[in-house]
């Protein structure tokens, strides 16, 4: 009889700093409301000028390595749509500051928000092959927009690192799964741009179409019906989108869709990327750590992960929640980690997010603001600086 596979760990690691998102009402001119409500947001995250996905993304994996050591580990998978580098894997310096050992794949995969979940699956075949492996995934990004946009309000920052193994502790996953894709110009960023560029209703309209069609695809390949599937873990560019796709998908299911009921299935995935922000491919993954973190007991229950990246790919899967999950989670770690951002004001966020659009990105020092264990400390010519902070 084969072992259950799938995520055995899960941390996140988040920027230093965190902006009230009324504060940016106030210079947007806009009620505090439209984004505490509207959004489903009331805070994000922003990162200080010595921090960056790398930085971020090692920090998540380092808690992890704390715990369970690097034994087995032979692949190291990084995902995000923040790439630092047109041919180097962001994944490559985070095994140097890991202090991983040689005999270890690095790769990067990029799809919007998807990327991740792509990770996922491909680290469950190749613990397939070989149970005694374990495979370490990174999703890590810095949402940006531009300034003084209806956008701005959604931008964040996040990082969460998994380990896929045989015999997880958190999430078993089940073979079925359905998947999605569309040319869609709903979202991208230009290679000479440092934000993004996006369609807000054309990307609503892909998302929910997207995730759909997945779903039927999950259904084809022998998926749970709708019904019974006991929680729901979606993308959240924002979380009131969650609710939507939710809704969405009962509509098509022909389960009652009462707004309330809606709203409080879902409020438990919620938590953490209500206060973060967008995090692009970390954000279906702490979506999942709020629900595993909640007070909910999910012992034997069916998790649903329903993860897209704008242009469009969608993937749903399924799985299920082990009896002693909770010996596995570290819930008071990360409410302190989420506790102790500094809140800043307008002025700060503003010249935080002017440092990231530098002038001569070939030379550049960063200052020393981080209380991370890991900084980015600029660029001399053209390569990359990262190193301990101790």
């Amino acid at each position: 009889m084969s072992s259950a596979i799938g995520i055995d760990d899960l941390a996140f690691a988040t920027g230093s700093f965190r902006i009230d998102l009324a504060v940016l009402a106030e210079r947007l001119g806009a009620d505090p409301a439209k984004y505490y409500r509207g959004l489903g947001q009331s805070e994000m995250s922003v990162v200080a000028e010595d921090e960056d996905v790398v930085t971020l993304g090692a920090a998540a994996a380092q808690q992890i390595l704390a715990r369970g050591g690097a034994d087995g580990v032979r692949t190291l998978m990084f995902a995000t749509e923040t790439g630092i580098d047109q041919s180097k894997s962001a994944g490559v310096y985070v095994h140097r500051l890991l202090g991983l050992g040689p005999n270890v794949r690095v790769v990067e995969l990029k799809q919007a928000c998807y990327s991740a979940t792509a990770a996922m699956q491909f680290a469950a075949a190749l613990v397939a092959r070989d149970p005694s492996e374990k495979v370490l995934v990174i999703a890590s990004d810095i949402a940006r927009y531009e300034l003084d946009t209806a956008a701005e309000p959604t931008q964040g920052a996040g990082a969460v690192a998994f380990t896929v193994t045989a015999n997880p502790a958190l999430l078993e996953l089940e073979p079925a799964n359905g998947v999605y894709t569309e040319d869609v110009m709903d979202f991208w960023r230009p290679n000479h741009s440092t934000t993004a560029i996006v369609d807000g209703k054309t990307s609503i309209t892909a998302y929910l179409d997207a995730v759909a069609g997945a779903f039927d695809d999950y259904l084809t390949r022998g998926g749970a019906p709708f019904h019974a599937i006991d929680w729901f873990c979606y993308h959240q560019p924002f979380t009131k989108m969650a609710v939507k796709a939710h809704r969405h998908l009962a509509d098509r299911a022909g389960s009652a869709s009462d707004p309330a009921a809606v709203a409080a299935r879902i409020e438990p995935t919620t938590g953490y990327n209500r206060r973060i922000g967008n995090s692009y491919t970390a954000s279906v993954y702490l979506a999942l750590l709020a629900l595993l973190d909640g007070d909910e007991d999910l012992a034997g229950k069916r998790v649903a992960i329903a993860s897209y990246g704008s242009g469009a790919v969608a993937e749903f899967l399924t799985g299920t929640v082990p009896a002693n999950y909770r010996t596995a989670l570290r819930a008071a770690e990360n409410e302190r980690r989420l506790a102790d951002r500094v809140p800043v004001d307008d002025a700060t966020y503003l010249a935080l997010q002017h440092a990231a659009r530098r002038r001569d990105p070939s030379n550049y020092e960063t200052a020393r603001q981080t209380p991370a264990p890991f900084r980015f400390g600029g660029v001399r010519d053209d390569q990359r600086i990262y190193e301990p902070t101790v």
